[in-house]
């Protein structure tokens, strides 16, 4: 026959979950989340530095960094000041100089006309092509290509890139960013050093 204890401790157990789950609680609640509150009261506090906020294209953002500010804190090449013009680059072309140069991208199997104005980068996305890229100063390595030809000085020129040594120069990556065209050439977009 059946112990009656054991069945009686298991029906109180049961009763007592049961009871104890059909209670309203404590009424107690969770403070309110203020972090977002605290951050734009912090944001609010600062000066603007007047740089645009930096992106990832990866995550959804384009954007584009801030430039290096002088160590001395005065004007510096390329800053302007009353009156004053930046330094010319070289997309700075006037429209009656403009040059055209054929240009063959490898990966996505198409030449094309590039101006001499304007970077390769834009002019790829021009074409529709989604082509990889990160801060679009020149201070990253993610819209790196590889100039098949030979030294990429030799075939375009660079707005003060930053991050490609004279040898990776001369096994012809560029930074397609910062790279004017000033040659005919072919390209494999996505290739970092």
């Amino acid at each position: 026959m059946l112990d009656p204890l054991p069945i009686a401790l298991a029906a109180i157990a049961t009763l007592t979950v049961v009871l104890v789950s059909t209670l309203k609680g404590t009424g107690w609640e969770p403070t309110e989340d203020i972090s977002d509150e605290i951050v734009e009261r912090r944001a609010e506090s600062l000066p603007d530095p007047g740089f645009p906020e930096p992106g990832n294209r990866a995550i959804g953002a384009g954007g584009g960094g801030g430039g290096a500010i002088p160590a001395s804190g005065e004007g510096g090449e390329g800053e302007l000041e009353e009156g004053g013009s930046a330094s010319a680059g070289p997309g700075d072309i006037p429209e009656d100089e403009i040059e055209y140069f054929e240009v063959e991208f490898a990966k996505q199997g198409e030449t094309v006309e590039l101006a001499n104005n304007e970077p390769i980068l834009d002019q790829g996305e021009e074409q529709g092509w989604d082509l990889p890229y990160a801060c679009r100063q020149g201070q990253c390595v993610s819209c790196a290509g590889h100039i098949t030809d030979g030294p990429s000085e030799d075939f375009v020129e660079h707005d003060n890139q930053q991050m490609l040594d004279e040898d990776e120069l001369g096994d012809g990556y560029t930074l397609t960013c910062v790279a004017y065209p000033r040659d005919s050439f072919t390209i494999e977009t996505g290739e970092a050093p």
